[in-house]
């Protein structure tokens, strides 16, 4: 069984005294269900589960009127003896509640009731055009978290390394010294495991039992397909061949020198008028993440952000690895990167910086400046600089220069190295990216 920070979150909502239903948030089999279900077995004496998406007559029970009473006696006709209500010992959970708009609704009474917790999950709540909407979104009345797929943390966990690993990982960062040769080795390894598994709990499962990355590749695979099949099932039918096109197109945007995203590579004589929408159906979908452009790398960064002006990343690095040509899982794993090291290795520190909660900045200005992230860290802006071996951070070293002009003052070039400071600039090994959470 994997372990997930998502346990903790819920351990908190539940403590918290008068809490409202909560709603998970995720992408496409990120691993809601399970995570949900087994806080619940832990958590209470009756579990109360409803998937909407597997059995669409559910629905029907909410068509009606919401009040709990009446929600409990249908629900109570419904399941029989699998539908216990005990006031404080029951949860009622609402699995794919996207697919089932008035149970959504539902929330705000539950919440007034206040006899019973409530969690929802969604996977493409708020995706544009879906065609399913609730008579009234229960603002006020619901916790919302985000979930995400397994972090490099999690793969960690995963994979046998504990805490006290990672609190000497940590230490060696914030010493500035360098982390043990054997630690450093298969620290390495585990990253480049990582970042063609990615962290979709299915795929980490297979490779953490079996090591087989044919069949990773196959699971993350129908992954894609999956969402290809999202996208031809719920978009609306003028968008269905739009998103795909943007989706199809994600390898060889970052591919380039240039990496903003351009329509025109979608297709030729594609416009933003065209194909934005399409690219936000995806974006809510929870399968890619923009990262924007800053007209100055300066506090704060979603302000100086340009909404026109934006990189796109797969939110799961392992999802993007199996998008390219076969063999580049092999490729990795043995460290011959070839054409695609850049984009391979900034989609893994955005994949690691998304989880954690960062929204994704870069900076690059016309005259050739150009930064790979910009983030919060230590409380000012600081630049970091991706690097597949060792690479020259020029334009990081000519805004360090100018301060009076950039307002900028730290930098970290994580790249194949140990721990070190030249130059003004910090730099880390790519696999102490997820210990920089510190804002």
């Amino acid at each position: 069984m994997l372990k997930r920070k998502i346990e903790q979150a819920l351990v908190r909502w539940k403590n918290t005294p008068d809490r409202k239903p909560l709603l998970l948030k995720g992408c496409r089999q990120c691993g809601k269900t399970y995570s949900v279900m087994d806080f619940a077995r832990k958590h209470y004496q009756h579990t109360v589960y409803l998937n909407f998406y597997e059995n669409p007559d559910y629905a029907a029970v909410f068509e009606g009127t919401l009040e709990v009473d009446a929600l409990i006696m249908l629900l109570s006709a419904l399941l029989g003896k699998k539908a216990v209500f005990e006031p404080g010992k029951t949860i009622l959970i609402l699995d794919e509640i996207q697919e089932c708009p008035e149970a959504r609704t539902a929330l705000k009474f539950f919440r007034t009731d206040g006899r019973f917790d409530v969690i929802g999950t969604g996977s493409l709540l708020g995706v544009q055009g879906y065609g399913k909407e609730p008579r009234s979104v229960p603002v006020g009345s619901e916790t919302v978290i985000d979930m995400f797929p397994l972090d490099f943390e999690e793969f960690l966990w995963a994979n046998g390394i504990g805490q006290p690993v990672i609190d000497s990982l940590k230490n060696a960062m914030e010493t500035k010294t360098p982390v043990p040769e054997a630690l450093h080795k298969r620290m390495r390894q585990l990253l480049l495991q990582y970042t063609v598994v990615g962290g979709m709990p299915d795929a980490v499962q297979t490779f953490v039992d079996t090591h087989q990355m044919q069949e990773v590749l196959s699971i993350q695979r129908n992954i894609v397909r999956s969402y290809e099949d999202d996208m031809i099932k719920y978009a609306e039918p003028r968008d269905k061949s739009h998103i795909r096109e943007c989706f199809e197109s994600i390898p060889l945007q970052l591919s380039r020198e240039n990496k903003k995203f351009q329509y025109s590579v979608v297709k030729k004589g594609a416009t933003a008028s065209k194909y934005a929408g399409s690219l936000q159906w995806i974006e809510d979908a929870g399968i890619i993440r923009r990262c924007y452009n800053l007209s100055v790398p300066e506090l704060p960064l979603d302000g100086n952000a340009i909404p026109e002006m934006f990189k796109v990343y797969m939110q799961d690095c392992g999802l993007f690895v199996s998008m390219l040509e076969d063999g580049t899982q092999f490729d990795i794993l043995q460290g011959h990167l070839y054409g695609y090291k850049g984009a391979i290795f900034e989609n893994l520190i955005a994949d690691i910086f998304t989880k954690m909660g960062r929204k994704l900045y870069y900076f690059r200005k016309d005259s050739g400046l150009e930064v790979d992230f910009v983030i919060r860290w230590k409380g000012g802006a600081t630049l970091v600089e991706v690097k597949a071996s060792s690479g020259n951070t020029k334009s990081t070293k000519t805004i360090l220069r100018n301060p009076e002009k950039y307002h900028v003052n730290r930098a970290i070039k994580l790249g194949d190295y140990n721990v070190g400071e030249a130059d003004g600039i910090l730099t880390l090994p790519l696999y102490l990216a997820f210990l920089l959470r510190e804002y």
